[in-house]
């Protein structure tokens, strides 16, 4: 009877503990899970997944593409080797060869979530645009303007030159870690953003539509020749 018991105790107790591990494991992966936007352009579809590590930036982007924002506005600023930037709703109703994004009817601005050096300017990062610093010390970003990272890879010596920059724009309050360096050379991005403006998500499909539309033809502001559109933006459920 006493081994009886035993083992029936000793049953309990892996079963405690598994019941344990999964509660664990299913927290966890709930706080993993992010939230995942498309847009639809008329070059092809890409996918960003928001950070939860900057909940104001993705709770304002989630409320603007429930509400239609983006849909049908330009990708009004393209630099090849660079990014493509979007989201000024002027530009729905986009004049031929005129300049957006200056941002003057802007309502709002969103207080910076600068998280550096865990999320840095990497290849594929989504980052909020905004003023410059002489306007916007704080570093606010714009309510609705956002940019997709391409940029380049980098080697050693570029790195030193972009912390040089990096020092200059900051102060040297924005240090490159070893780390952070074997990003930018192995994947690419554009360091010289770090710790100045928030990155609040990264595209996880479409790669090649960014790629695609980082290259096409552009006038002397940056504005692609031949009008991009993000046709749809819609929230994964």
């Amino acid at each position: 009877m006493k081994s009886l018991t035993e083992k029936l105790i000793k049953m309990m107790r892996n079963l405690l503990v598994w019941s344990v591990f999964c509660f664990v494991a299913l927290t966890a992966r709930a706080q993993e899970q992010r939230h995942i936007v498309q847009l639809v352009t008329d070059s092809g579809s890409v996918k960003i997944a928001l950070f939860n590590e900057t909940p104001l930036h993705r709770d304002n982007f989630l409320k603007l593409v429930s509400e239609g924002f983006y849909d049908g506005v330009l990708f009004h600023r393209v630099i090849f080797g660079f990014m493509i930037q979007t989201g000024d709703s002027l530009s729905k109703h986009a004049e031929p060869g005129k300049l957006y994004g200056d941002g003057r009817y802007e309502s709002y601005k969103i207080p910076a979530e600068i998280h550096y050096p865990e999320i840095v300017h990497r290849r594929w990062a989504v980052a909020a645009a905004r003023e410059s610093d002489e306007k916007n010390p704080q570093r606010e970003s714009s309510m609705c303007q956002f940019y997709i990272v391409y940029g380049k890879r980098f080697n050693d010596d570029m790195l030193d030159e972009e912390q040089e920059r990096l020092d200059r724009e900051t102060g040297g309050t924005v240090k490159m870690t070893p780390e952070i360096r074997e990003i930018y050379k192995k994947n690419g991005g554009t360091p010289h953003l770090d710790g100045q403006y928030t990155v609040f998500g990264e595209v996880v499909e479409g790669m090649d539509v960014v790629d695609k539309i980082q290259r096409v033809e552009t006038d002397d502001n940056a504005r692609p020749l031949g009008d991009i559109r993000i046709l749809k933006a819609t929230v994964e459920e």
